[in-house]
């Protein structure tokens, strides 16, 4: 006999947890994609980059583009969020942050239950992807 414990094939809370918020989130994060998306098309929210424009800036060097486009890198984005073409980078940026937004819950969850080295390991991902995200460790092709 083994001293594993007998898996009962049944998800923990916490696993339902994570798998709702997973689910919910991705297709919000899509539908938020399509709306932002229609508004940035359909004119009904001025574009940064005009529409006309982006078939012509698109076969240039990525830097042309940025600079004849005055588009900012990094997080610089979110400032022209008023901007029909910036404002479908919402539903990105919630897809992208959906494993750290489904790793908060768990946090006290684990704690409740005792189980700290679990609740440690939520914290730490979600330090961790925070970093990445950040662009503090300045690496990658930023």
């Amino acid at each position: 006999m083994s001293d594993t414990p007998m898996h009962t094939g049944k998800a923990s809370p916490e696993q339902i947890t994570y798998a709702n918020m997973l689910f919910y989130g991705c297709w919000g994060g899509l539908a938020l994609m399509a709306v932002t998306y229609l508004l940035y098309v359909l004119g009904v929210i001025a574009p940064h980059v005009p529409l006309e424009k982006v078939p012509l800036l698109w076969s240039e060097p990525v830097g042309t583009y940025l600079e004849l486009g005055q588009v900012p890198t990094g997080w610089g984005w979110t400032a022209l969020l008023g901007q029909g073409d910036f404002l479908n980078f919402l539903g990105i940026v919630l897809l992208a942050g959906m494993t750290i937004l489904c790793y908060v819950p768990l946090i006290p969850a684990f704690l409740k239950r005792g189980e700290k080295g679990f609740a440690l390991m939520a914290l730490a991902e979600i330090i961790v992807l925070l970093v990445a995200a950040s662009g503090i460790v300045g690496a990658g092709a930023h």
